[in-house]
Protein backbone atom coordinates (compact mmCIF):
# COMPACT_ATOMS: atom_id res chain seq x y z
CA UNK A 1 0.00 0.00 0.00
CA UNK A 2 0.88 3.57 -1.02
CA UNK A 3 0.23 6.60 1.40
CA UNK A 4 -1.65 8.09 -1.16
CA UNK A 5 -3.86 5.00 0.32
CA UNK A 6 -4.63 6.40 3.53
CA UNK A 7 -6.10 9.59 1.70
CA UNK A 8 -5.27 11.63 4.54
CA UNK A 9 -5.79 15.65 4.26
CA UNK A 10 -2.66 17.55 6.56
CA UNK A 11 -5.21 18.17 9.60
CA UNK A 12 -7.11 14.64 10.46
CA UNK A 13 -9.09 13.61 13.80
CA UNK A 14 -8.41 10.92 15.74
CA UNK A 15 -11.49 8.81 14.36
CA UNK A 16 -9.94 8.69 11.29
CA UNK A 17 -6.76 7.75 12.61
CA UNK A 18 -8.10 4.03 14.36
CA UNK A 19 -9.05 2.23 11.32
CA UNK A 20 -5.43 1.82 10.28
CA UNK A 21 -3.74 1.90 13.02
CA UNK A 22 -2.36 -1.74 12.82
CA UNK A 23 -0.69 -0.67 9.10
CA UNK A 24 2.90 -0.70 8.52
CA UNK A 25 3.26 1.84 6.25
CA UNK A 26 1.67 4.26 8.48
CA UNK A 27 4.03 6.11 11.51
CA UNK A 28 2.88 7.52 13.91
CA UNK A 29 5.07 9.97 15.99
CA UNK A 30 4.25 10.90 19.44
CA UNK A 31 6.27 14.39 20.45
CA UNK A 32 4.70 14.36 24.14
CA UNK A 33 6.62 14.55 27.22
CA UNK A 34 8.73 11.59 28.23
CA UNK A 35 6.48 10.98 31.50
CA UNK A 36 3.55 11.28 29.47
CA UNK A 37 4.48 8.35 26.75
CA UNK A 38 5.90 6.51 28.81
CA UNK A 39 2.04 6.09 30.96
CA UNK A 40 0.14 6.54 27.80
CA UNK A 41 0.46 6.75 24.14
CA UNK A 42 -1.81 6.07 20.95
CA UNK A 43 -0.80 1.92 20.23
CA UNK A 44 2.38 1.66 18.01
CA UNK A 45 3.63 5.43 18.61
CA UNK A 46 7.35 6.01 18.18
CA UNK A 47 8.42 8.08 20.56
CA UNK A 48 10.56 11.32 19.25
CA UNK A 49 12.85 13.57 21.36
CA UNK A 50 11.88 17.23 20.21
CA UNK A 51 15.64 17.74 19.97
CA UNK A 52 16.23 15.66 17.13
CA UNK A 53 14.42 18.25 15.55
CA UNK A 54 16.85 21.21 16.03
CA UNK A 55 20.32 22.43 15.46
CA UNK A 56 21.56 24.75 17.80
CA UNK A 57 24.02 27.58 17.89
CA UNK A 58 24.95 30.17 20.59
CA UNK A 59 22.91 32.77 19.31
CA UNK A 60 19.90 30.29 17.19
CA UNK A 61 18.26 27.66 18.80
CA UNK A 62 15.72 26.16 16.81
CA UNK A 63 17.64 25.34 13.44
CA UNK A 64 16.62 23.42 10.69
CA UNK A 65 19.21 20.64 11.31
CA UNK A 66 22.22 20.08 8.89
CA UNK A 67 22.23 17.04 6.10
CA UNK A 68 23.12 13.96 8.89
CA UNK A 69 21.09 15.36 11.55
CA UNK A 70 18.22 15.10 9.07
CA UNK A 71 19.43 11.99 7.79
CA UNK A 72 19.76 10.74 11.45
CA UNK A 73 15.70 11.72 12.08
CA UNK A 74 14.64 9.97 8.73
CA UNK A 75 16.77 6.78 10.25
CA UNK A 76 15.00 6.92 13.55
CA UNK A 77 11.43 7.56 11.86
CA UNK A 78 12.25 4.55 9.65
CA UNK A 79 10.21 5.80 6.72
CA UNK A 80 10.60 5.42 3.22
CA UNK A 81 8.61 7.20 0.52
CA UNK A 82 5.70 4.84 0.63
CA UNK A 83 5.02 5.73 4.47
CA UNK A 84 2.91 8.29 5.67
CA UNK A 85 3.33 10.31 8.63
CA UNK A 86 0.64 11.18 11.84
CA UNK A 87 2.32 13.37 14.07
CA UNK A 88 0.83 14.28 17.47
CA UNK A 89 2.23 16.11 20.82
CA UNK A 90 0.16 16.91 24.22
CA UNK A 91 0.59 20.64 23.78
CA UNK A 92 -1.97 21.13 21.02
CA UNK A 93 0.79 20.33 17.83
CA UNK A 94 3.55 22.83 18.21
CA UNK A 95 6.24 20.04 18.11
CA UNK A 96 4.37 17.99 15.72
CA UNK A 97 3.63 21.00 12.98
CA UNK A 98 8.17 21.33 13.62
CA UNK A 99 8.35 17.78 12.86
CA UNK A 100 6.16 18.06 9.91
CA UNK A 101 7.67 21.40 8.89
CA UNK A 102 10.87 19.28 8.96
CA UNK A 103 10.22 16.62 6.63
CA UNK A 104 8.45 19.68 4.44
CA UNK A 105 12.04 20.72 4.20
CA UNK A 106 12.75 17.21 2.88
CA UNK A 107 9.99 17.25 -0.10
CA UNK A 108 8.31 14.26 2.13
CA UNK A 109 4.87 15.81 1.66
CA UNK A 110 3.00 12.87 3.04
CA UNK A 111 2.20 14.11 6.74
CA UNK A 112 -0.64 14.55 9.39
CA UNK A 113 -1.50 16.94 12.31
CA UNK A 114 -3.59 14.97 14.46
CA UNK A 115 -6.32 17.96 15.68
CA UNK A 116 -5.62 17.76 19.83
CA UNK A 117 -3.21 15.35 19.48
CA UNK A 118 -3.21 12.93 22.49
CA UNK A 119 -5.88 14.93 24.77
CA UNK A 120 -8.89 14.52 22.00
CA UNK A 121 -7.74 11.05 21.55
CA UNK A 122 -8.13 10.56 25.08
CA UNK A 123 -10.97 12.59 25.20
CA UNK A 124 -12.63 10.10 22.51
CA UNK A 125 -12.32 6.83 24.40
CA UNK A 126 -9.78 5.44 21.79
CA UNK A 127 -7.15 2.70 22.82
CA UNK A 128 -3.87 3.84 24.28
CA UNK A 129 -0.61 1.61 25.39
CA UNK A 130 2.13 2.08 27.59
CA UNK A 131 3.98 -0.56 25.44
CA UNK A 132 7.55 1.02 23.82
CA UNK A 133 7.30 0.12 19.81
CA UNK A 134 9.56 -1.82 18.24
CA UNK A 135 10.02 -1.03 14.66
CA UNK A 136 11.41 -3.60 11.63
CA UNK A 137 13.96 -1.22 9.63
CA UNK A 138 12.47 -0.31 6.28
CA UNK A 139 14.32 -0.38 3.13
CA UNK A 140 14.83 2.59 1.09
CA UNK A 141 14.67 5.56 3.68
CA UNK A 142 13.21 9.01 2.41
CA UNK A 143 16.19 10.56 0.48
CA UNK A 144 17.33 14.07 2.40
CA UNK A 145 17.33 16.15 -0.10
CA UNK A 146 16.89 20.82 0.69
CA UNK A 147 16.03 21.07 -3.24
CA UNK A 148 12.64 22.39 -2.18
CA UNK A 149 13.42 23.77 1.20
CA UNK A 150 13.56 27.65 0.35
CA UNK A 151 9.57 26.98 -0.43
CA UNK A 152 9.31 26.84 3.13
CA UNK A 153 12.13 27.72 4.64
CA UNK A 154 13.55 31.28 5.36
CA UNK A 155 16.95 31.92 6.49
CA UNK A 156 18.44 35.47 8.26
CA UNK A 157 20.41 37.21 5.24
CA UNK A 158 17.18 36.26 3.06
CA UNK A 159 14.42 37.82 5.48
CA UNK A 160 16.54 40.67 6.88
CA UNK A 161 16.96 42.21 3.30
CA UNK A 162 13.06 41.60 2.19
CA UNK A 163 12.69 43.34 5.94
CA UNK A 164 14.51 46.30 4.54
CA UNK A 165 12.92 46.52 1.53
CA UNK A 166 9.49 46.68 3.30
CA UNK A 167 8.39 43.63 0.47
CA UNK A 168 7.80 41.05 3.31
CA UNK A 169 4.57 39.79 5.33
CA UNK A 170 5.59 38.61 9.01
CA UNK A 171 3.45 36.72 11.68
CA UNK A 172 4.88 37.04 15.04
CA UNK A 173 2.99 33.96 17.20
CA UNK A 174 4.94 34.38 20.44
CA UNK A 175 2.86 35.88 23.25
CA UNK A 176 1.87 39.64 23.39
CA UNK A 177 4.64 40.31 26.34
CA UNK A 178 7.54 38.65 23.94
CA UNK A 179 6.18 40.64 20.63
CA UNK A 180 5.63 44.46 22.37
CA UNK A 181 9.55 44.16 24.30
CA UNK A 182 7.93 43.47 27.43
CA UNK A 183 9.41 40.29 28.36
CA UNK A 184 13.28 39.29 27.43
CA UNK A 185 14.28 36.39 25.60
CA UNK A 186 17.43 37.47 24.06
CA UNK A 187 19.87 40.31 24.38
CA UNK A 188 16.90 42.70 22.33
CA UNK A 189 13.18 42.30 23.32
CA UNK A 190 10.50 43.46 21.18
CA UNK A 191 9.84 41.92 17.42
CA UNK A 192 10.97 42.67 13.43
CA UNK A 193 9.99 45.51 12.37
CA UNK A 194 6.71 45.55 10.38
CA UNK A 195 5.77 41.91 12.18
CA UNK A 196 2.05 41.75 12.87
CA UNK A 197 1.30 39.30 16.39
CA UNK A 198 -1.55 36.45 16.45
CA UNK A 199 -0.36 34.04 19.79
CA UNK A 200 -0.16 30.64 18.32
CA UNK A 201 -2.15 29.10 21.02
CA UNK A 202 -5.07 31.62 19.88
CA UNK A 203 -6.56 28.80 17.46
CA UNK A 204 -6.52 26.06 19.75
CA UNK A 205 -10.02 25.51 21.62
CA UNK A 206 -9.51 24.66 24.89
CA UNK A 207 -12.44 23.59 25.90
CA UNK A 208 -12.31 21.51 23.19
CA UNK A 209 -9.18 19.41 24.14
CA UNK A 210 -6.43 21.35 22.28
CA UNK A 211 -8.21 20.77 18.82
CA UNK A 212 -8.14 23.57 16.65
CA UNK A 213 -10.91 26.28 16.64
CA UNK A 214 -12.47 26.21 13.18
CA UNK A 215 -9.99 27.49 10.22
CA UNK A 216 -12.74 30.21 9.40
CA UNK A 217 -12.87 31.63 12.63
CA UNK A 218 -8.87 31.76 13.24
CA UNK A 219 -8.94 33.21 9.32
CA UNK A 220 -11.15 35.81 10.13
CA UNK A 221 -9.16 36.66 13.64
CA UNK A 222 -6.05 36.83 11.43
CA UNK A 223 -7.60 39.37 8.54
CA UNK A 224 -9.13 41.58 11.60
CA UNK A 225 -5.81 42.18 12.65
CA UNK A 226 -4.37 43.34 8.88
CA UNK A 227 -2.69 39.95 7.58
CA UNK A 228 -3.58 39.27 3.82
CA UNK A 229 -3.77 35.48 3.33
CA UNK A 230 -3.69 36.10 -0.52
CA UNK A 231 0.15 37.56 0.19
CA UNK A 232 3.08 35.38 1.31
CA UNK A 233 4.04 35.28 5.13
CA UNK A 234 7.20 34.27 7.13
CA UNK A 235 5.83 32.91 10.73
CA UNK A 236 8.66 33.17 13.09
CA UNK A 237 8.62 32.54 17.10
CA UNK A 238 11.20 32.47 19.72
CA UNK A 239 13.30 29.09 18.53
CA UNK A 240 10.40 27.49 15.58
CA UNK A 241 8.93 25.52 18.28
CA UNK A 242 5.30 27.15 18.77
CA UNK A 243 4.98 28.42 15.03
CA UNK A 244 5.56 25.09 14.04
CA UNK A 245 1.72 24.61 14.86
CA UNK A 246 1.52 28.06 13.09
CA UNK A 247 3.03 27.28 10.16
CA UNK A 248 0.72 23.72 9.77
CA UNK A 249 -2.04 26.60 10.27
CA UNK A 250 -1.19 28.31 7.60
CA UNK A 251 -0.77 25.76 5.20
CA UNK A 252 -4.34 24.37 6.20
CA UNK A 253 -5.21 28.15 5.41
CA UNK A 254 -3.75 28.07 1.71
CA UNK A 255 -1.72 30.75 2.80
CA UNK A 256 1.83 30.73 0.84
CA UNK A 257 4.27 30.44 4.45
CA UNK A 258 7.74 30.45 4.96
CA UNK A 259 9.20 29.60 8.53
CA UNK A 260 12.11 31.55 10.04
CA UNK A 261 13.79 29.09 12.35
CA UNK A 262 16.41 31.37 13.38
CA UNK A 263 13.71 33.10 15.19
CA UNK A 264 14.02 35.57 17.84
CA UNK A 265 16.56 33.78 19.58
CA UNK A 266 18.65 34.85 16.16
CA UNK A 267 17.31 37.99 15.37
CA UNK A 268 16.82 39.31 18.94
CA UNK A 269 20.51 38.34 19.95
CA UNK A 270 22.33 39.89 16.57
CA UNK A 271 22.72 43.82 17.75
CA UNK A 272 22.13 45.27 14.32
CA UNK A 273 18.47 43.88 13.44
CA UNK A 274 15.73 45.95 12.72
CA UNK A 275 12.90 45.62 15.32
CA UNK A 276 10.65 47.21 17.08
CA UNK A 277 8.59 47.65 20.19
CA UNK A 278 5.25 48.16 21.59
CA UNK A 279 1.96 47.30 19.77
CA UNK A 280 0.74 45.47 16.44
CA UNK A 281 0.96 47.89 13.50
CA UNK A 282 -2.90 48.94 13.06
Amino acid sequence: MTASAFNFGLLIEAEDLVPHLGNEKLRIVDLSRASVYEQLHIPNALQLQPKMLVRQEENALGLLPDQAGLEALVRYLNISTDHHVVAYDDEGGAWAGRLLWNLHCIGFENTSLLNGGIHAWIAAGLPTSSDPVNLQPVENLVPVQLDHEKEVRIDYKALRQQVEQGKVQLWDCRTEEEYTGLRLTARRGGHITGARHFEWSTALNRQNHLKLHPLQRTQQRLEQLGFDLKQPVVVYCQSHHRSGLAYILGRLLGWEIQAYDGAWSEWGNRLDSPIATGESPS
